[in-house]
């Protein structure tokens, strides 16, 4: 039976490109990123909604609290269904903490789920993302696989290769698109395009970088096979949110 996952993608698709605003940072690293206006989830959605991105990515207290606002201000919500702080030591692990139908109540149009490959608790998530494929799929809604290489597994591997590694195992899985930490040259970013096959590949926009320098990154990313970004905080920690996504979508959608 064909499933409906490439319908519903076009959702979060503009001429090809993706761009998320991603404000799901708060249960991962805690208070430390916000300032008076960025800790107001009002804040952030008002960016999605007036800087052309075809997405935000919440977390499921947020996105329930804020639902009036998501639906008034018609910004496509993506739900992150699992997630850790960054408290406790020793290999990562991630988990479940919403469900697919939550997402589906929230009139999310995909959700996202995080892997650590190379942790010694890799195996539940590969699992726990694998179900969760499978409930998206029955729904019509994308998976985002957010695989970020991390943990005892991956001491001594260039960060490079693992980066190829990441994208493979975001098509083995059954992923719609994989969100990945760009690692090495524009040839190992090229590599790990071509290593995802017709899984479509977004980069993060990590922590605030100067504008210049941000920009230059991300036009390396399209010229060499990248879909979009998944970027917050260069965004909305930046004065001028707004000129900035202005400039960001120039050179995503080029």
């Amino acid at each position: 039976m064909r499933l409906k996952k490439f319908f519903n993608l076009r959702k979060l698709i503009w001429k090809g490109r993706i761009l998320l605003l991603a404000y799901d940072q708060g249960i991962e690293h805690g208070p430390t990123d916000f300032n008076d206006k960025n800790v107001d989830p009002s804040y952030v959605i008002d960016i999605a909604a007036q800087g052309g991105f075809t997405g935000l990515v919440l977390q499921k207290g947020v996105a329930e609290e804020y639902y009036d606002k998501l639906k008034r201000d018609g910004v496509n919500l993506v739900l992150k269904l699992n997630g850790k702080t960054s408290l406790v030591r020793g290999d990562p692990v991630s988990r479940q903490i919403a469900t697919v139908e939550e997402a589906i109540d929230l009139g999310a149009v995909g959700v996202g789920y995080t892997i650590y490959i190379g942790s010694g608790h890799e195996e539940e998530m590969l699992v726990e993302a694998s179900r969760i494929q499978s409930e998206a799929h029955r729904a019509g809604l994308p998976l985002i696989l957010w695989i970020y290489p991390r943990g005892s597994g991956v001491k001594d591997i260039k960060k490079s290769d693992l980066m190829a590694y990441a994208t493979r195992v975001a098509l083995t899985v059954g992923a719609d698109v994989v969100k990945i930490h760009p690692e090495g040259n524009m040839k190992d970013f090229a590599w790990a395009v071509r290593s995802a096959g017709r899984v479509r590949v977004i980069c993060a926009g990590g922590s605030k970088v100067s504008e210049k320098k941000l920009l230059k990154k991300i036009r390396g990313y399209m010229e060499n096979g990248g879909s979009g970004m998944a970027i917050g905080r260069n965004v909305w920690q930046d004065g001028k949110p707004l000129e900035l996504a202005e400039k960001i979508r120039d050179v995503v959608w080029g």
